[in-house]
């Protein structure tokens, strides 16, 4: 029963600490920005929109849903907004699924839902990435435009066979202290970028355990099959593995791009 009871009080206490060190703070602390790394997303930004604003994105398509011995096919329907709103519908042989998060708020929101309909919360420490994991053009976006994301250059490296630029991106807290590392730690994603096309090849992030933020589970997303539709590249193939085993498999089939999708598209359960 006490082990039952460490996360809860864990996740408690880390937001409670969060907060005062955020009252406590005299000033905001700068996020370092490496100008390379910068510059590389903005090309990277340029090769994906050619200066195109998006402002939302609805992408439909086939879906192959993996957990373990359970294996559903179905269709998929994903929206996303620039500010940082994204919704997965899934429906499968096995029933639907859905995800809705927010990170446009104050305090981000996420809920999700299986089979049986039931919504349930998505704890804090699980909404500090990017719930537009499936369309790398609106978090280029939001790093390049948010200046309270750190960026850097980690080293070349080869992915798949393709030569890949490395960057690192958190957000940066306004505060400084142990709160402030573990923040760091619970939003960073690391980009990806194909050398030759600027497109983006990969992002990789952590999801944690529900009750307990300081256990990593790795989730990588590999973009692919890339085609210029209403004038922006998109990745029609979408592949997300969780612990490296993949977890779904989506083969985008149509996009919708500035349709005005509004709040009531991302309302969390």
């Amino acid at each position: 029963m006490r082990i039952a009871r460490l996360g809860p009080l864990f996740a408690f206490s880390f937001l409670v600490s969060v907060a005062l060190q955020a009252q406590q703070s005299p000033a905001p602390i700068p996020a370092p920005r490496d100008a390379q790394a910068v510059a590389l997303l903005q090309r990277s930004l340029a090769a994906l929109t050619d200066t195109i604003t998006v402002s939302d994105v609805t992408l439909n398509g086939s879906a192959n849903w993996i957990a373990g011995s359970d294996n559903e096919t179905g269709s998929a329907t994903l929206k996303a907004t620039i500010i940082g709103q994204g919704r997965i519908d899934l429906s499968l042989s096995g029933g639907q699924r859905s995800e809705v998060i927010d990170v446009s708020q104050a305090a981000p929101v996420g809920s999700w839902c299986g089979p049986d309909g039931t919504w349930h919360a998505i704890v804090a420490h699980n909404l500090m990435t990017d719930p537009t994991w499936f369309f790398p053009i609106f978090l280029i976006n939001r790093v390049l435009s948010g200046a309270n994301y750190a960026v850097s250059a980690e080293d070349a490296e080869t992915q798949d066979g393709i030569a890949v630029e490395h960057m690192r991106i958190y957000q940066q807290p306004s505060f400084s202290g142990q709160g402030a590392s573990l923040l760091q730690s619970l939003s960073q994603i690391d980009i990806y970028i194909n050398a030759s096309t600027l497109l983006p090849a990969s992002i990789s992030f952590n999801t944690h355990a529900d009750n307990n933020a300081l256990v990593n589970i790795p989730i990588q997303v590999k973009f692919s099959n890339y085609q210029t539709v209403q004038g922006i590249s998109v990745p029609y193939h979408v592949q997300k593995y969780i612990q490296n085993g993949i977890a779904l498999d989506l083969t985008i089939s149509s996009i919708q791009a500035n349709s005005g999708l509004s709040a009531s598209n991302f309302q969390v359960q």
